[in-house]
């Protein structure tokens, strides 16, 4: 781990912050199984290599920022594989080092570059570990405590961990971003949370993101606030509500490429080019993005566009 402060200072320059794409993406591109409950996570434990592998793929495409497989992991998760609450948070910290790891290896092939890759551990929602899709609905059925006690572990065990920022993804709900902003603010690491949205003013359970967004004003852990996971036509109006609901925070934003995922099928429809990414990456830094990249169907090829396009 770098500095705590590293993540805040990467935010004071005058480029934007680009991020990975998305890392079942790569893993599929790879060849890799992951058509299960535990997604990308489920590799942590049969194929660890094919992790950095991927890590190091959006590294070499120009990644500054790259997150861990971690996003569908959870105690519960992987005690439906048999694993025990120990067993699953050594996988979840594995999910740590393999990113550092995939840093180390880029830094000493790239010994001229001029900026270390940060670490960001990523944190999905609830309706991750559901594996039904309710992530992109946010109709969970259940209390807030209920929330509250399926992420504390997990915060808890990530803020102590080798990461450079918490990366909170995907959150679909205001009742989940409400316990999430309560337990943020017991982390000593810098966070973001990015919104799954449907359109260009509400979540996907219908509340207007400002509202929403407006909760981590003055947080005095969450440095950025954004949207992934959301298609890319909507970001710009996103962009800008989210900077008048919290103008002292970062805006964080990386849409999925803008296709239409199945659940039924687990499968995806439609198409966007690179060179379409990059051209759209430039729209959401003029709105008022500072951290930019890609989410589900974006791949190295979109990350090497964008960084190509913003430097």
């Amino acid at each position: 781990m770098m500095s705590k402060q590293a993540f805040v200072r990467a935010l004071e320059r005058e480029a934007p912050l680009i991020l990975d794409g998305g890392l079942a993406t790569q893993l599929e591109a790879q060849g890799c199984d992951i058509g299960n409950a535990l997604w990308s996570a489920s590799l942590l434990q049969s194929n660890p290599e094919a992790i950095f592998k991927a890590m190091r793929a959006y590294l070499d495409a120009g990644a500054e920022c790259i997150a861990t497989a971690s996003y569908q992991a959870s105690r519960e998760g992987f005690a439906s594989v048999g694993l025990s609450g120990e067993e699953a948070d050594e996988l979840m910290l594995l999910s740590v080092d393999l990113a550092e790891r995939a840093r180390d290896e880029y830094l000493a092939a790239n010994p001229g570059v001029d900026f270390t890759p940060l670490v960001a551990a990523s944190i999905g929602p609830y309706g991750a570990m559901l594996h039904d899709g309710s992530e992109y609905r946010g109709n969970y059925g259940v209390s807030a405590d209920t929330l509250r006690d399926f992420h504390a572990p997990r915060l808890q065990l990530f803020d102590a961990s080798n990461a450079d920022v918490l990366a909170i993804e995907t959150i679909p709900s205001v009742v989940e971003a409400r316990v999430l902003a309560e337990l943020l603010a017991d982390c000593d690491l810098p966070a973001w949370i990015s919104f799954s949205c449907k359109d260009e003013t509400h979540l996907v359970d219908g509340t207007p993101v400002a509202e929403v967004a407006g909760q981590f004003r003055n947080h005095p852990a969450v440095v950025a606030v954004g949207i992934n996971c959301t298609p890319p036509q909507f970001a710009p109006e996103l962009i800008r509500k989210i900077r008048v609901a919290v103008p002292d925070k970062a805006v964080v934003v990386y849409p999925n490429s803008g296709e239409t995922y199945s659940a039924e099928d687990n499968a995806w429809f439609g198409t966007v080019t690179p060179g379409d990414c990059a051209s759209a990456a430039r729209t959401w830094i003029d709105a008022g993005a500072r951290i930019v990249g890609g989410c589900c169907r974006m791949g190295p090829e979109h990350i090497r566009a964008m960084r190509r396009a913003l430097t």
